[in-house]
This record gives structure tokens, C-alpha cells and sequence, in this order.
């Protein structure tokens, strides 16, 4: 009998050793939120790509050592009973399992990149805002291994030129790059490189809010984390 729990044992933790962190996804919002997840070329999918999670639910998903992606929170979904329907922001082609599709901007993304040892992760608004997000790293080792918080309500210090308006409200923050789609805020052409792209008056405002996150495409010096054997919860709102 011994044997044979010393073998369980070996194969429970040879099966933990396959998952290089597990995300606890937590929703401290006051509404339900709709989380995409949106895997990178070749890694496989988590959860199907989407979820729902209600006021004050968590839920943890495992993924394997070297998955890459991107979380993201959907707001005031509406979905029939074949998971079909749409989403004020963050829709990701009208079904709740995103299974692949990214998230339409703006929206508040957290991104990983799981490594062996080292994990690199950020929050990022270069794609815009619609919702507080945030990493928090627990277990891990590093210097640069904390959490990154994007707590501000940026919907409210939104600039009018991008503000995402629907019945009256501001649902979401777009990125200067998404409202007026000119080289210098989307860092593209002449401007395609950290010495050509520089922060803008609105970028600044999104680094001012949240100094932590990325605020444009170039904004790597301080929005840039790295863990070693650390898991991660992504905490919305």
C-alpha cells in the first residue's frame, strides 16, 4: 500500500510539473464581466477563450509551460443559450467562447509570456481602456516580480477625442493610435521604432493614471515584469 501511494504521489506531481502557473482570475467589479483569453500562435487554448464571471467569483485556470496570451474582461455581455450574442466593449466576435479571436479595443489587457525559468508579463492600455486590471504575482522570485496595478477609473479622465460613448455613458478609453489612426500615435512607418515613437499628450495622461502599464507601443522601460515560478491573479476592478 505504500508502494503504491508513493507511485500516486510521483504522478500527481510529475502531472503539477507539466502546468508552468496557474491564473486566478478574480472579479472585484460590481457587475459581471465576460474574460477573453487569446492564446498565442501554436499554444493551446484556456477555457475555450472566454468565461463568465459574476460579482466577487474566482476562478483558476492551469496553463502549461510555455503558453503565451492575453486576458482581457468583456463588459455588459448579452448571450443566448448557443453562446451567441454581443458585448458593449471587449466583444470578440459575438460568442462567449472567444477560441482564438482577440478582444475588439478599447479594452485593459494583461499579457504573459511563460518561460522556463522566467516569466515576462504587463498590463497594457495601448489598445485602450475599459476596465480597472491588474497582476498580482504570488510564489515567484525577482527583482522585477510585483504587482502591476491599473486601479484608476480612466473613463471618467478620459479626453473627450476618445471617449467610447454609448447611452450617454463613457463605457471605455480609446488609444490615441485607435481614434485618429496616424503614424505617430499607432508607431508605424517613420515613426516604427523606440527613437521615432515617443510618449503623446494622450499617452501621458493613460502612463499618469496607470504608471505601471504600457501607454504606447514603446513604453517597455517601465511596464515590463519578470517572475520565476510564480502564479498570477488577474484581479478586475
Amino acid at each position: 500500500m505504500a508502494f503504491w501511494n508513493f507511485n500516486l504521489l510521483f504522478i500527481l506531481i510529475s502531472a503539477l510539473g507539466t502546468n508552468a502557473a496557474v491564473f486566478t482570475l478574480q472579479n472585484k467589479c460590481n457587475e459581471t464581466v465576460w474574460p477573453g483569453i487569446l492564446t498565442g500562435a501554436g499554444k493551446p487554448q484556456l477555457h475555450n477563450g472566454g468565461l463568465t464571471l459574476k460579482p466577487g467569483q474566482i476562478i483558476r485556470i492551469n496553463a502549461p509551460t510555455g503558453w503565451s496570451g492575453r486576458f482581457w474582461a468583456r463588459t455588459a455581455c448579452t448571450f443566448g443559450p448557443t453562446g451567441t450574442g454581443n458585448c458593449t466593449t471587449g466583444d470578440c466576435g459575438g460568442v462567449l467562447n472567444c477560441a482564438g479571436a482577440g478582444g475588439a479595443p478599447p479594452a485593459s489587457l494583461a499579457e504573459f509570456t511563460l518561460g522556463s525559468p522566467t516569466d515576462f508579463y504587463d498590463v497594457s492600455l495601448v489598445d485602450g481602456y475599459n476596465l480597472p486590471i491588474s497582476v498580482i504575482p504570488y510564489g515567484g522570485t525577482g527583482d522585477r516580480c510585483k504587482a502591476v496595478k491599473c486601479v484608476s477609473d480612466l473613463n471618467r479622465e478620459c479626453p473627450k477625442e476618445l471617449q467610447q460613448v454609448e447611452k450617454g455613458k463613457v463605457v471605455a478609453c480609446k488609444s490615441a493610435c485607435m481614434a485618429f489612426n496616424k503614424p505617430e500615435f499607432c508607431c508605424t512607418g517613420a515613426f516604427d521604432s523606440p527613437n521615432t515613437c515617443k510618449p503623446t499628450e494622450f499617452s501621458k495622461i493613460f502612463k499618469k493614471s496607470c504608471p505601471m502599464a504600457y501607454s504606447y507601443a514603446y513604453d517597455d522601460l517601465s511596464s515590463i515584469f519578470t517572475c520565476n515560478g510564480a502564479n498570477y491573479l488577474i484581479r478586475f476592478c
